[in-house]
C-alpha cells in the first residue's frame, strides 16, 4: 500500500510561484500513474494535472495549462507540481493521488489519495 503525502503549500502573491511535493512510501512507486487535484472552499475537488509511470507523458486542465509542470523523481519516491503565474482562483488544498492511467482525471479513477497542502494565493 502506497502512503502519499503532500507538502509545499503556502501563502504567495499573485504572479508568484510554488513547488508542491508528494513524498510517496514503498518501492513501488514507478509504477503508477500520478496526478494532483485541487479542492476550492465550499467547491468540488477537480483535476489539475497528471503523469505517466516514466514521466514521458503529461495532462494539463486547461485552467494551469502553460502555468504549471508536473513531474516526477522515480529514484526519490517523489512528485512535483511546479505553479508558476499563480493567480488567487489557484487558491485551493492540492493533494496528490495514484492514477489508473495517466489520462485519467476523474477522482473516482485515483486513489490513495494524501492529506493535502494548502496553497493560497494574495492578489
Amino acid at each position: 500500500q502506497v502512503q502519499l503525502v503532500e507538502s509545499g503549500g503556502g501563502l504567495v502573491q499573485a504572479g508568484g510561484s510554488l513547488r508542491l511535493s508528494c513524498a510517496a512510501s514503498g518501492r513501488t512507486f514507478s509504477d503508477y500513474a500520478m496526478g494532483w487535484f485541487r479542492q476550492a472552499p465550499g467547491k468540488e475537488r477537480v483535476f489539475v494535472s497528471s503523469i505517466d509511470w516514466s514521466g514521458g507523458a503529461t495532462y494539463y486542465a486547461d485552467s494551469v495549462k502553460g502555468r504549471f509542470t508536473i513531474s516526477r523523481d522515480n529514484a526519490k519516491n517523489t512528485l512535483y507540481l511546479q505553479m508558476n503565474r499563480l493567480k488567487p482562483e489557484d487558491t485551493a488544498v492540492y493533494y496528490c493521488a495514484i492514477g489508473s492511467c495517466w489520462r485519467a482525471t476523474h477522482g473516482s479513477d485515483f486513489r490513495s489519495w494524501g492529506q493535502g497542502t494548502q496553497v493560497t494565493v494574495s492578489s
